[in-house]
């Protein structure tokens, strides 16, 4: 009741009843409240009520709440009602300048591609090619094109670079010299948490909570942990509530629950609706051939068709990352991602403002290691819709920002200041020793931080890692991670003598296990 005064609040309702207005979901309910009005229990004098009470009863009002919490989640922060939509995007000038930059590099380096490989674009396929490409979908590894004149757009270091470049122009970091100063790349001034706020931000990942990654291997009878835990998440699934499934996912998701615990906290449904709309987008692929059609082809080539763990899904990759690059719903998260996505012209038009398109129609252009996002899904997930729909909610929430300039705590530039501060304030002799050599820490662990360690960890300990993301909605737990693993491979580090050697220690993570690594450096890391 206190709430219903504030201005924010009520800004954020009436975004929130626009987007669901017009939604499969709300003419879903409308119709329900409809039929109901024949049923003997709906009284004329009580009829708000009694509907109400209907919908409730029979799981609408459930759903409703579901697709509400959904979009609390990926809601612009209230802002000034009189900000300008960019402040929405990103309220940091120089970051919003600095990601204006690397896009036009980006997409230089893409239009430069298709001149020099004289490849369009985009094309219309012929129908023998529809045909065959129709065919074969479900076994597109077999006979992709001849990929070697293709090369990824850009690759995570040449990305670190930019970000190693950004300035504040209003903060002088000459002023701070000293004991004080940063030894990190990243130079710019962001709030991250210190260990003891991290301990209040996580309270359920301390050393006395039960931890799934931790107390399913213990010496107590797993049973004991796991049984029980196991019988909340089933209390969970069958209630339904995306609130309580992000809750439940903070301490862990059991293996035979975690693929109905995601969807749930995702919101991610896979309704005829759902299916029919992923039957569209392979529609799309079938009929035109894209330019970054051939940069998925060879990034999945490069990556996951070399991965002992996933290899095996190669097809589903092909089929989700070529759908995801049609989803023209994609660009509707571009509202609150400091990205703006590239536009292109209609052959022969170009610079004409009414003849570009976004391109491509989703507004993402893959890089090297982007089809790393979907792999671990795949284990989760055999149904190509429903993967389809986890990972577009997972890309929409978090992974977009793995890849964009933003001040957001989430953002990569805090990911990378987070992990920097961490190393610097808890084992500076490391950092400084790893500096000396020219090792800075950041650069060996940034492609592990921009993938959400898809490829570097086993895959259990990186659903386990994923979990946490979900539960906490915030990808800080990664950087804490990266940190926990300089910590617990720092006697070895403190002994190199090179920058190779110490890339040496760090090479394989394949052996850790996430949790135990978290724990003992939040909360047994002396303060």
């Amino acid at each position: 009741r206190r709430m219903e005064g504030c201005p924010e609040v009520s800004l954020t309702v009436a975004h929130i009843v626009r987007r669901l207005r017009g939604s499969h979901l709300h003419s879903q309910i409308e119709r329900q409240a409809k039929d109901c009005l024949h049923q003997p229990e709906i009284k004329l004098e009580s009829l708000k009520d009694d509907v109400r009470n209907y919908l409730k009863a029979s799981g609408w009002e459930r759903k409703l709440q579901n697709a509400v919490y959904r979009e609390l989640h990926i809601q612009l922060p209230p802002g000034h009602p009189s900000a300008p939509p960019e402040h929405l995007k990103e309220p940091l000038a120089y970051m919003r300048k600095a990601q204006a930059g690397w896009e036009k590099r980006v997409l230089k380096s893409l239009n430069s591609m298709s001149t020099e490989l004289e490849v369009p674009l985009a094309r219309m396929r012929p129908a023998a090619e529809q045909k065959e490409l129709a065919g074969k979908w479900n076994e597109m590894g077999t006979d992709e094109p001849d990929l070697s004149r293709f090369r990824p757009v850009y690759a995570p270091k040449d990305f670190l670079e930019v970000l190693i470049s950004l300035r504040n122009p209003n903060y002088n970091s000459s002023e701070d010299v000293g004991v004080r100063s940063h030894w990190g790349l990243i130079q710019v001034p962001l709030g991250v948490r210190d260990i003891p706020q991290l301990r209040q931000a996580y309270p359920e990942l301390n050393l006395s909570s039960g931890q799934l990654g931790i107390d399913d291997h213990a010496h107590i009878h797993p049973d004991l942990f796991e049984n029980e835990y196991v019988q909340i998440g089933q209390k969970v699934l069958s209630q339904q509530d995306s609130a309580a499934a992000q809750q439940y996912s903070r301490r862990g998701c059991p293996t035979g629950l975690r693929a109905d615990v995601w969807a749930l906290i995702l919101n991610a449904t896979n309704q005829p609706q759902d299916v029919m709309y992923y039957e569209q987008l392979k529609a799309g692929v079938i009929q035109h051939d894209l330019l970054v059609d051939n940069l998925i082809y060879k990034d999945v080539k490069l990556t996951a068709s070399n991965d002992d763990y996933y290899f095996v899904f190669e097809d589903f990759l092909y089929q989700v990352l070529l759908c995801f690059s049609r989803d023209t719903s994609v660009l509707e998260h571009f509202a609150y991602n400091s990205a703006t996505p590239p536009k292109s012209y209609v052959q022969g038009n170009a610079g004409d403002d009414k003849q570009a398109v976004f391109y491509p129609p989703n507004g993402v252009i893959p890089f090297h290691g982007f089809s790393m996002y979907v792999a671990p899904l795949c284990f989760l997930y055999n149904e190509p819709s429903k993967l389809y729909s986890v990972f577009k909610e997972m890309y929409i929430r978090y992974f977009f920002r793995l890849h964009s300039i933003s001040s957001s705590p989430s953002g990569i530039v805090s990911l990378c200041l987070q992990f920097e501060c961490l190393l610097q304030t808890y084992l500076p002799q490391l950092f400084y020793h790893l500096r000396q050599l020219g090792a800075q820490p950041l650069r060996i662990a940034f492609k592990w931080i921009v993938r959400a360690f898809s490829g570097y960890l086993s895959t259990d300990q990186l659903l386990i890692l994923w979990d946490r993301i979900l539960g906490y909605d915030s990808l800080e737990i990664v950087a804490i991670l990266a940190a926990a693993v300089f910590a617990f491979r720092a006697e070895n580090l403190m002994e190199v003598r090179s920058s190779s050697s110490a890339e040496a220690v760090l090479a394989d993570l394949s052996t850790l296990k996430v949790m135990p690594l978290i724990q003992i450096f939040l909360f047994a890391t002396s303060v």
